[in-house]
């Protein structure tokens, strides 16, 4: 076995897995204006997330793509990662979170993550769907 080989996959296949669910989840549009901003300097960084996020996590089978979106908008919401919390609002929608499920988990994140954080996410989760309900999407 090779380095380059984890379990039955290389670490091609994993980045290949991760870049489709990152763009199924975020959106191809996003994902290609990340990519299209990657400089020699931080291209290590965005395979890293692509192949190790995206296709070593995200694409496991122990939960739900929905499940795994109401984990990220509260821990993004405990560590104050807001720009990270837009993008993943706008993709726990596409992965059928309601925007009552997405107040719910912000609520629960002002608890137990603090209250300054989470007054930071409400906004930046309502400017996020309010961008996609201009968008025309429906956001349920």
């Amino acid at each position: 076995m090779t380095q380059e080989m984890v379990g039955q996959e290389s670490v091609r296949d994993r980045f290949e897995a991760g870049l489709a669910l990152r763009k199924q989840v975020l959106g191809e549009a996003h994902v290609e204006r990340s990519l299209e901003r990657v400089t020699e300097f931080s291209r290590p960084i965005q395979e890293l997330a692509t192949e190790y996020a995206w296709g070593a996590i995200w694409t496991r089978k122990g939960l739900e793509l929905r499940d795994r979106s109401l984990i990220n908008l509260a821990m993004l919401t405990v560590l104050s990662r807001g720009h990270e919390l837009g993008v993943h609002v706008r993709g726990a929608v596409t992965n059928g979170v309601t925007k009552s499920e997405i107040q719910e988990v912000l609520m629960q994140a002002a608890v137990y993550g603090g209250m300054p954080a989470a007054l930071e996410a409400f906004r930046i989760a309502e400017a996020a769907l309010t961008e996609l309900e201009a968008e025309g999407v429906e956001v349920p």
